[in-house]
């Protein structure tokens, strides 16, 4: 029951309560990201424990941000295997998510995964960030936005923001050096209509991994031409 603890004791850490069926998902997914990953590229770490430690408990990191634990409506942008979408799902039943990403092969995985771990209230939807971003159904309908490895902060900012209603919260989490992109960052984010709050740093019981968690509060409506049409963002990033 090495990994069972591993996931209870990262959980508990984050003041979430973690059960035999939250357990019994996790292994499932795990099987199912090793099963697909000989069909189509979704990570290049498909050994056990690595899983566990660097997608799973990497993603159930998010709820060191209390304010996380309150969103009843989250978004993952770029989810691409379903990370953090699906685990914070799965330690958080009663959170509606979101998970959007822009390859149709990765959408039928996670699709199989939903399924197979019977998740309810989560779905997926596949396009683009800054179209999707630009629909009402979808433009600050959100009180809670979380992206990993998706983009450099500026970008990841107008993929993001615009998804947030006045209040909520956009977590990025980031790599261990993120200083200078925090610093070209800034401006971009306030013309987005939100402000960076607070750093957290984050190590994963068990190894040296270490990253941080960028918490961005949405205190304005961003600007209806945000965020510009694909391609425009990567191109021309705010400065």
């Amino acid at each position: 029951m090495k990994y069972y603890d591993m996931l209870e004791n990262a959980s508990l850490n984050e003041g979430l309560n973690f059960n035999e069926d939250m357990y019994n998902k996790f292994i499932k997914y795990k099987e199912l990201i090793q099963e697909w990953n000989e069909k189509i590229n979704l990570t290049a770490i498909t050994e056990d424990e690595e899983v566990i430690k660097k997608h799973f408990i990497d993603s159930l990191k998010v709820y060191k941000i209390n304010e996380l634990k309150n969103c009843k409506n989250i978004i993952d942008i770029g989810t691409g295997a379903g990370f953090p979408g699906i685990p914070m799902k799965i330690v958080n039943p009663d959170c509606n998510v979101v998970l959007l990403d822009s390859l149709n092969k990765r959408i039928n995985f996670l699709n199989e995964v939903i399924s197979n771990l019977n998740l309810e209230n989560i779905r997926t939807i596949h396009g683009r960030a800054e179209d999707f971003a630009q629909d009402n159904e979808y433009r600050e309908r959100f009180d809670g936005v979380v992206s990993r490895a998706v983009a450099n902060l500026t970008v990841l900012s107008e993929f993001c923001i615009p998804y947030l209603k006045v209040g909520g919260y956009f977590v990025a989490l980031k790599g261990p050096a993120i200083d200078e992109e925090l610093d070209e960052a800034k401006k971009a984010i306030g013309i987005l209509g939100a402000k960076i709050i607070r750093i957290e740093d984050v190590e994963i019981e068990g190894s040296d991994l270490k990253h941080n968690l960028v918490v961005i509060k949405k205190i304005k409506q961003t600007p209806k031409k945000y965020p510009r049409k694909a391609g425009m963002v990567t191109k021309n990033p705010l400065k």
